[in-house]
């Protein structure tokens, strides 16, 4: 799986530095005032064929490495091979349609025809059938091709257009008589930075020469074709202003009333990775989602051009969906999917196998799913926390916690079916719950360390929310001794969790990648394991450590700080508590 996420996070690596820079500089761009023959009817608030359309595609929902895997077949990224039981059970779990990420590099002969594997382009055939026979939309692309040779066209231009030509020409050639419910996207996060290219302009060029012969060859390959919905994207499926502007330039030019815009979304950065102190979902990352969409709507959708979000999640998923704590990020998902369905954007969530499982069709995580599944409809009310923690061997206290009941009513609070007593065992005012301490203390009374019981917060609309009711006391950190390799802190957790980390020198320099932070990369540079009982620090964190003394913070939920110092001299790593 080490090379399935590699590779990811190196695809995604761009989103940092955009999404980043956004948020910080808080700078909207004038977008493009011209007008398409759709934009009238827009404007009255009516909707055209192709907005009905997409808005029928809601919800969407990625088959994520697989066919995109970029290796010998679908199987190579450690997913198994796709099944149309798979597919069945996608659309019963309510997706309306499949996003079906192709990459055909390894499939192609040479030139001058750069022919696709018959068998292969049968089995895209295949799984795009399956999916039809489900009544779902669908979407097929160019996918890794992006930046495994597409990316290299300014210095191999000629190259990279006949094989992309070639391509879409055998692919159109192939689908044109099928169902009007697929749909072409031109090339995945369209990029050239991997082939040595850094200049804006030459990179919006070269993008809009590949639509523009991308279009050119689809409609005029005939039978459905010439009227297929046609999915374009922008330079790496940013939603930075002038990206948006470009690909509504190219769009415009095209004059082609079934052309579909999309863009990728995977949260303000220092959220989407917790790194920088932001483990929780506040105003900074509530803002860029607020930012980004407005100005996603104000560019296409306000103006006539339906728009997918085809990719959505967040970026902290490659290394683990751990990454962010569980009610921050339901919080995320909750707010995001209000704010999708406001703007009258159609999503698709990135799973590559993570969410749900390929083989036994279930959710890895079924309190995100039934937060985003009520999310197409209603909001859902939240919690400033899902976290109660009753410190062992102290007396009980009421715990206090702050709702966010998004015009919805608390209907009841329970614990494994039973209902807790209004007034008596909890309280609500206004939007303050206060849990009695006499509740908490029968709650935690094993004694025993981690979570004791969950109460379940139900709502009149939307989904249930969850407290974890944890007993909890200081943590302890123990020496250790390893290599930059192979190093973990021995921890007794004691009930709490990790948070995050911070690095230092002695000096009060940040020490480890980006050293713009003192707070490092959770799951990147290190990594908690409850079970094993240890904190690892990972090659990556030691890659940019000088030789000498590294002060460590590590936060815990609880309110904990914990410091520990590292000694690195070479390879060599010694740990001792502070």
């Amino acid at each position: 799986m080490y090379k399935q996420r590699r590779c990811i996070r190196l695809n995604r690596k761009w989103k940092s530095t955009l999404t980043l820079s956004l948020a910080f500089a808080l700078v909207f761009s004038l977008f493009s005032s011209t007008f398409r023959p759709a934009e009238a009817e827009a404007a009255k608030g009516n909707k055209s064929k192709l907005q009905s359309y997409v808005n029928d595609m809601q919800p969407g929902w990625n088959l994520g490495n697989s066919l995109d895997a970029v290796g010998a077949d679908e199987t190579a990224w450690g997913n198994p091979r796709i099944t149309k039981e798979l597919i069945q059970n996608i659309a019963d779990e309510g997706y309306k349609s499949i996003r079906i990420p192709v990459t055909w590099d390894s499939h192609i002969g040479a030139a001058p025809d750069y022919t696709i594997e018959p068998a292969y382009l049968n089995r895209v055939q295949e799984v795009v059938q399956w999916a039809l026979d489900e009544g779902l939309y669908v979407m097929i692309n160019v996918h890794h091709d992006s930046w495994v040779w597409i990316s290299h066209m300014e210095k191999k231009h000629d190259e990279v257009l006949a094989r992309y030509n070639a391509i879409w020409t055998q692919i159109a050639d192939h689908f044109k008589n099928q169902s009007n419910k697929v749909m072409f996207e031109s090339v995945n996060e369209p990029r050239f930075t991997d082939g040595g290219t850094t200049d804006e302009a030459k990179q919006l060029e070269m993008l809009e020469e590949l639509n523009l012969s991308f279009h050119k060859i689809v409609r005029e390959s005939g039978g459905i074709n010439t009227t297929r919905p046609l999915v374009l994207s922008t330079l790496e499926a940013s939603p930075s202003q002038e990206r948006m502007d470009a690909l509504s330039s190219t769009i415009t030019k095209l004059n082609d009333e079934n052309i579909i815009a999309t863009v990728h979304y995977y949260g303000f950065w220092p959220f989407s990775v917790n790194i920088a102190g932001y483990t929780r979902f506040e105003k900074d990352t509530q803002n860029d989602i607020d930012q980004t969409f407005d100005n996603v709507y104000n560019t296409f959708v306000a103006k006539g051009i339906p728009v997918i979000l085809g990719e959505y999640g967040l970026l902290g998923f490659d290394q683990s969906t751990n990454t962010i704590e569980q009610g921050e990020k339901l919080k995320f998902f909750e707010y995001l999917t209000n704010v999708l369905k406001e703007k009258n954007i159609t999503h698709m969530l990135w799973d590559n196998g993570q969410h749900f499982s390929r083989t036994e069709f279930k959710w890895s995580d079924q309190d995100l799913f039934d937060m985003m599944k009520a999310g197409r409809k209603t909001r859902s009310a939240t919690a400033e926390t899902d976290l109660i923690f009753v410190r062992k061997g102290t007396a009980g206290q009421d715990q206090q916690i702050q709702m966010n009941l998004n015009g919805n009513r608390l209907t009841k609070l329970s614990v494994n079916g039973k209902n807790l007593k209004k007034g008596k065992e909890y309280v609500l005012s206004g939007e303050k719950l206060t849990i009695k301490a006499s509740k908490l203390a029968e709650l935690t009374a094993s004694g025993e360390y981690g979570v004791n019981a969950v109460i379940t917060a139900e709502f009149n609309k939307g989904a249930d929310w969850k407290f974890r009711v944890i007993t909890n006391s200081k943590p302890e950190l123990q020496k250790a001794q390893g290599t930059t390799d192979n190093f973990a802190i021995p921890v007794q957790f004691n009930g709490d969790l990790l948070a995050t980390m911070e690095a230092v020198y002695t000096d009060g320099s940040n020490a480890g990648p980006q050293n713009w932070t003192s707070f490092k990369e959770f799951e990147y540079t290190f990594s908690p394991s409850y079970e094993d009982g240890k904190i690892t620090l990972k090659p990556n964190f030691f890659n940019e450590v000088k030789d000498g003394e590294v002060i460590l913070k590590f936060h815990f939920w609880s309110g904990e700080i914990l410091s520990y110092k590292l000694q690195k001299s070479g390879t060599t790593i010694t740990g001792t508590v502070m």
